[in-house]
């Protein structure tokens, strides 16, 4: 029957509620995010694919995006966001053919910008073990390997502006570089990496100020260069925030013994110094050209804030900056907030005023005068600035935790649990729940996880001695090798428990995370386990068939002193714990003990039944909703560092 005009009046009336309601909740929902995942999701929205010039435009191989796609990896790992990882895959395999070449890439150009973007083939060569990522990232280290240098060493910043160093180029090549090497084994890499951040320094660092100049001809015959010393006149705060960025991404890699990670932590520490100087009081910012504040026409910029803020906060959580940086960046990034980002009325987020476009060049325009630098293009939603802008927010982000355990290290097991498998180099890696294993049966997100909560993670290769243990706060051994999965196991034995047990009385904090008799040796574990009044049972429990994930789900009520929110976890093929004295249960599930403690001497032991933060069921790409290993995994780090003795 036909409605009556009144009626379809309230009908129409009704869903236009209905629509705006659900727009309203939506964006309530998306406010509720934090800033990171908001500009994450504004950005996939804005520009699928990565692709953010228009249809009529080429497509090429080029730094912005690797800017771009490095932002959305940080807030992939911050987050557990799959889309963020599949986001950066599809952006980049329309250029990765099968054989490993990259369409549009000319090698010839040696164009530094062009080495951005291969580390997110060595993330997704990590990730899938797919060797055309692999070739693809040989291509661009052959490009180093032939790259034009000044007569010091230094890396020419293209074909096109011979014997000059640019700021900009330390970001584009060396945290690639260093990757690179440690991922492939060249550690003899380092040297040429440290050379290059020294050489930039050497050139372009004023003594009265300490702030870096933007550029150094070794021939002093540009326009832009000074006679004398080669350098251009002025300070430029992009080019400062592309090498501080430099190197908080670059000394991640760096081996604890090498001679130049401190070389590097002094230059860090000097340009901080300098650049914290030169922040705006009031609003937290720096000015495009640095140290003219309040000249006419320069104006507060925000990919250098977003860049600033983020090396200032990576740098005190890993340790290489002071803590009284915090609040430096933690000004600088409310200082972003308030002046720079802008949310319309769908929750899409858009960052404002940054200069779309700088260089040292050859002709009278990109001179390198003051008024060069303060009349070019300033636009929104800079691709440049649109990854800034998400590091600074993972980072700001993570600032909330990395105080929790800052100075303690967590040292993991690679001597019981040993399994090795060949890279793409052919030769062989440790893997398996390892920190550096980017693959399904990895640690690196919980790894990552740990170190947003300030801890240090280290790998122990060797047999455990109280002598090698005293280094760590934490020692964690995760589901040791069977003969399923290791034809030479290093079995638990009675004099590893004893060492690892004296260590624990000194005042260790022991964790071990089983598995289940089938993909773990639990007889010899036990040797160990006893030591504290536990034993893990020989038992299968959640044997998951395919994906059907119900299998394997683990609700938490939220009210316990671990998990103090509601949490849908995922723990497949799982064993149990059996219980003695001093030993006690502190999570039940379905009438099995999950979890145990006991309190051992001066320190503590914790047993968990299952190794369920490895990337395959953490880091989003394969999970669906509503399970939610990493919000559970945040839970279960906070709790581990509140058992270090002394802190409860």
């Amino acid at each position: 029957m036909p409605l009556r005009r009144g009626t379809r009046g309230w009908v129409v009336f009704f869903i236009l509620s209905l629509l705006l309601w659900t727009g309203l909740l939506q964006q309530a929902r998306a406010d509720e995010l934090p800033w990171s995942q908001r500009m994450a999701d504004s950005t996939i929205k804005r520009w699928p694919k990565g692709k953010f010039v228009s249809d009529d435009k080429p497509w090429v191989w080029n730094y912005e995006l690797g800017v771009l796609l490095q932002g959305m990896n940080d807030a992939w790992y911050h987050s557990a966001n799959g889309a963020y990882y599949t986001y950066i895959k599809e952006s980049i395999d329309p250029f990765i053919n099968e054989d490993g070449s990259i369409s549009t890439y000319k090698p010839e150009n040696n164009a530094l910008d062009d080495l951005v973007l291969g580390r997110e083939l060595l993330l997704l060569y990590e990730v899938t073990q797919d060797a055309k990522y692999y070739k693809a990232a040989m291509l661009l280290r052959q490009q180093l390997k032939e790259h034009p240098r000044t007569s010091d060493g230094g890396f020419w910043h293209k074909q096109r502006y011979p014997q000059q160093m640019w700021l900009d180029g330390l970001y584009m090549a060396e945290p690639f570089y260093a990757e690179y090497a440690a991922t492939f084994h060249e550690p003899q890499d380092f040297e040429d990496i440290t050379q290059q951040f020294v050489l930039m320094e050497k050139h372009s660092r004023d003594p009265k100020t300490g702030l870096l100049h933007h550029g150094w001809d070794e021939t002093k015959t540009q326009i832009w260069a000074d006679k004398t010393t080669g350098i251009s006149p002025n300070f430029w705060a992009r080019g400062m925030g592309w090498y501080m960025m430099a190197l908080v991404d670059t000394l991640p890699y760096y081996p604890d013994n090498d001679p130049g990670r401190e070389q590097l932590l002094g230059i860090l520490q000097r340009l901080a110094t300098a650049v914290a100087k030169y922040q705006d009081k009031n609003s937290g910012l720096w000015y495009e050209v640095v140290d003219k504040a309040g000249s006419k026409d320069n104006y507060f910029e925000s990919s250098a804030a977003c860049m600033f803020t983020y090396a200032f906060a990576k740098g005190v959580r890993l340790g290489y900056l002071s803590t009284n940086y915090s609040s430096t960046a933690a000004r600088a990034y409310q200082g972003i907030l308030k002046q720079f980002a802008r949310v319309d009325s769908t929750g899409e987020v858009t960052l404002t005023e940054t200069v779309k476009a700088i260089g040292l060049g050859t002709d009278k325009v990109h001179d390198g005068s003051y008024s060069y630098y303060v009349s070019q293009e300033v636009i929104s939603n800079d691709p440049k600035g649109i990854g800034a802008f998400l590091m600074a927010s993972t980072e700001m982000e993570a600032a909330q935790t990395a105080a929790l355990g800052h100075g303690k290290t967590i040292l993991l097991d690679a001597w019981f649990n040993s399994q090795m498998r060949k890279d793409a180099t052919g030769q062989m890696v440790s893997y398996h729940y390892k920190w550096n294993d980017f693959s399904n049966s990895g640690y690196s997100l919980f790894g990552h996880l740990l170190r947003e909560y300030g801890l240090k993670t280290d790998t122990l290769y060797e047999a455990p001695t109280v002598q090698n243990l005293s280094k760590a706060q934490i020692y964690l051994i995760v589901s040791p090798d069977n003969l399923n999965w290791n034809k030479n196991p290093h079995y638990m034995d009675a004099d590893s428990a004893a060492r690892i047990a004296e260590w624990v009385k000194q005042g260790g904090l022991l964790v071990i995370m089983e598995n289940d008799p089938s993909h773990a040796d639990i007889e010899h574990l036990n040797t160990l386990a006893e030591h504290f009044g536990m034993h893990f049972n020989s038992v299968l429990r959640n044997a998951v068939d395919g994906d059907h994930y119900e299998m394997g789900r683990v609700d938490v009520n939220g009210d316990g002193p671990i998990f103090r929110a509601p949490h849908i976890l995922f723990m497949k093929e799982i064993c149990t714990l059996t219980l003695n004295q001093p030993a006690t249960a502190i999570w039940h599930n379905k009438g099995d003990v999950m979890m145990a403690e006991a309190q051992f001497g001066k320190g503590k032991v914790i047993a968990f039944v299952d190794p369920w933060l490895y990337n395959e069921y953490t880091d989003g790409r394969k999970l669906p909703q509503p399970y939610d290993n990493l919000g559970g995994g945040k839970e279960y780090v906070r709790w581990l560092l509140e058992q270090l003795p002394g802190k409860h």
